[in-house]
């Protein structure tokens, strides 16, 4: 990258950083596709529509996710080179505009999900340390919709004896309220009498925090031992299952938006094709026509 596009990067990010709200990993990811297609077309700083349009091969082989992930990164950079002044036109019309669908997610189903929990209680009933502190894990993140990066990086204080919430500092550092549950807070006491009293972080780990990779590869272990293949679960698995059976138990859209820390609603509908079930069964027993005899 020319020294005059790293410049001009420096300041978008700081925009970024300032006005959006954007967390190091979004800063990270933004440069490097900014890297990446400079050193596709050249400066950036200077990039026709014609330079731009090139791109559309250059990533043919790209899954559409990522297209559009640079090719978003791409138009808000050009977007803010207009709006400094730094330019007078914006190329970014040529980008390419991949059509993909948005994937479903993967989910479990409420008995898989008590199996888990019932090997992770049976483990924990040792009284092992570290078996006190999976079901603690798993406690949050089923039980309060958790995702990996807030759940790990909760301060050691973050969840007070009866408190039936806690604050959480999410994406784009916004706070929400997370809830609870009578039975996530007693395992989490019990937890927390494992934790050195000089520890920073609710589940600490060489004087951080436990990372988001390891919280990964606890919670498939917890999967093999409830004879679950570890291929289908991970944090925002359970982030999933949290979601879609509170749905499935009458949840508001609305509501469950709230507790995930959804920008947009359109992110939180996703979880209503998981229901589909149910809203048969109620069709069939709600609707008029299901009381009219041939």
């Amino acid at each position: 990258m020319s020294p005059d596009d790293l410049a001009l990067v420096d300041r978008f990010l700081d925009m970024m950083a300032a006005e959006a709200g954007a967390s190091k990993h979004t800063l990270a990811a933004y440069r490097n596709d900014l890297r990446q297609a400079a050193e596709a077309i050249g400066p950036l700083g200077g990039a026709g529509a014609d330079d731009v349009s090139r791109l559309g091969v250059v990533w043919a082989s790209l899954a559409p996710s990522t297209v559009g992930r640079r090719s978003a990164a791409l138009r808000r950079f050009f977007g803010f080179l207009v709006d400094e002044g730094l330019r007078g036109d914006d190329p970014s019309g040529a980008l390419p505009r991949p059509r993909f669908e948005r994937p479903l997610p993967r989910i479990l189903d409420e008995d898989e999900v008590k199996r888990i929990f019932e090997a992770a209680e049976d483990r924990a009933a040792s009284g092992e340390p570290a078996a006190v502190r999976n079901l603690a894990l798993l406690e949050l993140l089923y039980g309060s919709g958790l995702r990996a990066s807030e759940l790990v990086s909760l301060p050691r204080r973050a969840i007070r004896p009866g408190q039936p919430f806690l604050m959480v500092l999410g994406k784009g550092s916004k706070e929400r309220l997370v809830p609870i549950s009578t039975r996530a807070d007693a395992v989490v006491q019990a937890w927390l009498g494992h934790v050195p009293d000089g520890a920073s972080w609710l589940f600490p780990s060489a004087g951080k925090h436990i990372s988001r990779v390891r919280l990964f590869q606890i919670v498939r272990q917890m999967a093999a031992d409830a004879g679950i293949s570890p291929d289908r679960v991970s944090p925002h698995v359970l982030r999933h299952a949290f979601a879609t059976h509170l749905l499935s138990g009458g949840a508001d859209l609305r509501v469950l938006q709230s507790l995930l820390g959804h920008a947009d609603i359109a992110t939180t509908q996703i979880y209503t094709h998981v229901d589909s079930a149910r809203l048969v069964e109620l069709v069939n027993a709600r609707h008029p026509l299901a009381t009219r005899g041939r």
